[in-house]
Parts: structure tokens; C-alpha cells; sequence
């Protein structure tokens, strides 16, 4: 039976029992087409050419599509929450990232790229960290324009984000809206992450109606855990029909834990 949405697998939280360079195989065995990814290099904004074309090789040679990407964000996963508001040496390894993401974006037809926000830095003046962030943002949202794709701006739980600045569908929405007055284009769009807003304690029926509309990017974990939809305690299958109906037909990110990072379980897929 066809599924009623589209759904990619994040490679950097499944099928991390893998090389890197294997994960689009696996995916591709299980059944997906579309992929999503973290910045693939934690430790370096601008890889060698040579790991970048590793990476498209083994994206094609598996048949999957990237529909999403993160700009680098730091040490992600780790303690990092992105870079792009971080005054010195990370904000410029995030500028010197930019380039090379859209580039690499560009070469394999990926039309979403992500700008996790940083977090708070003690002793750092917050309009300080807000003007570098909006600066960067921009410029992160001009790279993209010029491949064709969208800036996604996600909100994270401050659960377990707690120096994130950006914890709510509403900053999140409007701070895409400062950067498209700043740039005069319209291309920074809302990742709505259902997990990230249940562990922030928002209402998500209500969000789905209010925010579907600016939503680039879906991603979906159950709550709490982060594990396969079916796991927790939020109605996945209600809250993805509430955003059909509200007129998102993209990609539905699939961002949960697999234990041990072992073979994830996809069987809730059979009802969706």
C-alpha cells in the first residue's frame, strides 16, 4: 500500500552502526529513497574535496536523493548546539562552511539546508551573539539561494538544550522572518521538529494550523526517548494527517535512536 508521506532517514542518528560511507546502502535496502544528514564532519568545516566526493559517490551509487543538510554546527552530536552565534573562531569556521555545504548541497540536488542557531556563551553580551547570529544567518540564506534551496531555522528543547536560545515555534518562525527582511529574499523557512516542540511542552496540533504553512522541513521522534514513532507517548500518525491536511507535502525527516545504533525498526511505517 502507498505511504500517505514522504519519509527520508537521517544518516547521522541511524544507522550509525555503520560507516558513514554504508549508511546510504542500508537506507536504500530498507526501503528509502530520500536521506538527510548532520554536518557529516564535526571536526571540520571545509573537508577534502576527496571526502566530499565519497560522499556524493555513495549517495548516488545507493539511489538516494538528500533532501536535507546541515550547515556545521560543531561537535554535533556532543555538546554543541551550532556555531553560526558563537563570537571568534567558531562563527568563522561556520562562514568558512558555508560555501562548501552549498556547493556540495548544489552538486547532489539537496534543497534544504539547516543553521542550527549556537548556543548562549557565558559572559558573552546575548545582542552581541543576536547581530553575529542574524549576520550569518543571512549570509547562510544568500549560499543558499544561489543553489536553489531553502535556509531552515529548527527550535530545540530547552529539556535537554537548555543554552539554546531558540526553543520555541514562534522565535523559531520569527527569526526566519528577520532574515528574509534582511536579505530581501524568501528562502529561511521553520524546521518543524514535532520532537523538539513535545519536549518543549507546545502545543503541537495548535503549531501544525498556525506554522505548517512556513514549514521547510518535518522532523519526527517519539516523546520521551527519541526513539521509533510507537515508542513514546505522542499520536504521530494524527499529528502527521493534521499536517497533510494542512497543506505539507515535503519530507518527513526521520531523526529518532535506534538502540546500540543498531538496525533501526521501521515496521510503524507500515500504517503511515
Amino acid at each position: 500500500m502507498p505511504r500517505a508521506h514522504r519519509f527520508d532517514v537521517n544518516l547521522s542518528i541511524l544507522f550509525t552502526g555503520l560507516p558513514l560511507l554504508e549508511r546510504p546502502a542500508a537506507a536504500a535496502a530498507a526501503g528509502f529513497t530520500e536521506v538527510e544528514l548532520w554536518w557529516p564532519w564535526p571536526d571540520s568545516p571545509t573537508p577534502p574535496e576527496a571526502e566530499l566526493a565519497a560522499l556524493r559517490t555513495a549517495l548516488s551509487d545507493a539511489g538516494t536523493q538528500l533532501v536535507g543538510l546541515n550547515f556545521y554546527a560543531g561537535r554535533l552530536p556532543g555538546p554543541d548546539r551550532g556555531a553560526l552565534s558563537l563570537p571568534g573562531v567558531e562563527s568563522e569556521r561556520f562562514r568558512a562552511n558555508v560555501a562548501v555545504a552549498a556547493d556540495f548541497a548544489r552538486s547532489v540536488g539537496c534543497r534544504a539546508l539547516n543553521a542550527l542557531y549556537g548556543n548562549r556563551i557565558q559572559d558573552a553580551d546575548p545582542r552581541l551573539q543576536d547581530g553575529l547570529a542574524l549576520e550569518n544567518l543571512a549570509y547562510a540564506a544568500l549560499a543558499a539561494d544561489r543553489v536553489g534551496a531553502v535556509l531552515l531555522i529548527e527550535a530545540l528543547n530547552a529539556v535537554e538544550s537548555a543554552h539554546y536560545p531558540v526553543t520555541t515555534a514562534a522565535q523559531a518562525v520569527a527569526l526566519a522572518d528577520k532574515v528574509n527582511a534582511t536579505t530581501g529574499l524568501d528562502n529561511a523557512r521553520f524546521l518543524m521538529d514535532l520532537y523538539h516542540l513535545a519536549m518543549g511542552g507546545e502545543d503541537l496540533p495548535a503549531v501544525i494550523d498556525r506554522h505548517a504553512a512556513r514549514a521547510g522541513h518535518v522532523q519526527i521522534a517519539d516523546v520521551p526517548g527519541r526513539g521509533a514513532p510507537g515508542t513514546g507517548a505522542l499520536p504521530l500518525g494524527e499529528l502527521l494527517g493534521r499536517l497533510r491536511k494542512a497543506g505539507y507535502e515535503g519530507p518527513i525527516g526521520l531523526e529518532y535512536t535506534a538502540p546500540g545504533g543498531g538496525p533501526p525498526d521501521f515496521a510503524w511505517l507500515d500504517h503511515h
